[in-house]
């Protein structure tokens, strides 16, 4: 699907939490009717106290403050401090499929939501690919996480808005919360704030299932220069790996930059069986190991752009929902390629096609046997076919 454009909007790109949180908690304190934040994870650490202090502070000023987490991602919350200083505070709070029974395998326990997407007062928003969580929430001594997010100004933020409300209100709905369904609150501000060009897309499980992908497809199908994905958790599908196949082919430059630290061992290794077929189409595989790669970004031909929460995976693409926003702005893509870039010089080590085709036979063993796991869990839950 070809995302929803809208002119006159204001994007400020956002590299990690170092730059998102104190961008969040400015437009949570400035809100005076409504705010909205949704989040896979919102972990017990400094940088979440902080957004959680911002979110107390202004129900106590009479906001009307919704905040949806996913049961999975931040199951630890209510047994926190945190999730009980909310409630306490008069902050209306959901969790998105709050039991998980690892026994029950059926597909909808791993129906997550994924997405991160907060709205103030319907004038400003945020999505991306950044939790509520510490960059420094990592194992070991290391940098922090590599991630990014897009604070929204203009028309895009109506959709932003609307989309918030609309999961709100089924959740509410779900968890017998019928009183906390979303009476309209603030005017949709639709003026513009910029000159930026952009869509958002969702992913879901009813009318959006492929939305994003699909976004992907086309884009990767029409570039003619360069394509530059940076993602954390990569094992995609038979259609995207022959688009981007297809694209090296034909003379186009396609670099991947992808995890190089093992964080979830299973995928990591599964989706290395997929590097011999891509480095013989040409195309650049490169991992970063400088910190933990979160990012879920493109860059393609120096003019469309994309930056969510939706990883190039089963879990992402036939799952989750997934929000990412959608860029074609040659200023906006600049930016997002120059911190790619850096990543790829400072932070990434290139995959050498030679070194790759000769590495030892017991990790080739470990990487076949991960891929046919992956696969048969795929099956075992229903998904796959075209896909």
């Amino acid at each position: 699907m070809i995302p929803e454009f809208t002119e006159g909007n204001r994007l400020t790109l956002l590299r990690n939490g170092a730059e998102y949180f104190p961008a969040l908690e400015a437009a949570i304190r400035a809100a005076q009717r409504e705010v909205f934040l949704e989040t896979y994870i919102f972990a017990d650490d400094d940088s979440a106290r902080r957004i959680t202090d911002a979110l107390i502070d202004a129900a106590g000023r009479g906001v009307a403050v919704h905040v949806l987490v996913d049961g999975f991602g931040s199951r630890d919350l209510m047994p926190s401090d945190l999730g009980y200083r909310l409630l306490a505070a008069g902050v209306k709070f959901l969790v998105f499929r709050p039991e998980v029974r690892w026994f029950q395998f059926r597909r909808r326990r791993l129906r997550r939501m994924h997405r991160k997407i907060a709205v103030a007062d319907g004038r400003v928003g945020f999505v991306g690919g950044i939790n509520v969580i510490d960059d420094m929430h990592t194992p070991g001594q290391m940098p922090p996480r590599f991630d990014f997010a897009v604070r929204v100004e203009g028309p895009l933020v109506a959709q932003m808005q609307e989309q918030a409300e609309r999961l709100w209100s089924r959740v509410a709905w779900v968890n017998l919360r019928r009183r906390w369904r979303v009476r309209l609150r603030v005017e949709r501000d639709y003026g513009r704030k910029g000159t930026q060009r952009a869509g958002l897309l969702v992913r879901d499980n009813l009318r959006h299932r492929s939305d994003i992908e699909d976004a992907y497809l086309v884009a990767i199908r029409d570039a003619r220069e360069e394509i530059i994905i940076a993602n954390a958790y990569f094992f995609p599908g038979k259609r995207f790996r022959r688009a981007i196949i297809d694209a090296a082919r034909r003379g186009v430059r396609v670099v991947l930059l992808l995890q190089g630290r093992v964080e979830y061992m299973l995928l990591h290794y599964a989706s290395r069986a997929l590097y011999g077929t891509l480095l013989d189409a040409g195309v650049e595989i490169h991992e970063y190991y400088k910190s933990f790669l979160h990012a879920k970004v493109a860059v393609i031909d120096g003019h469309w752009s994309t930056v969510g929460s939706s990883n190039i995976d089963p879990f992402s693409l036939l799952l989750a929902r997934e929000a990412n926003l959608v860029a074609l702005d040659r200023e906006f893509a600049r930016e997002l390629h120059e911190a790619l870039q850096q990543a790829l010089e400072l932070g990434a080590q290139v995959v050498q096609k030679t070194r790759w085709l000769h590495q030892p036979l017991a990790r080739r063993i470990v990487i076949w046997v991960a891929y046919g796991l992956v696969r048969l869990l795929m099956g075992v839950f229903g998904y796959g076919g075209r896909h």
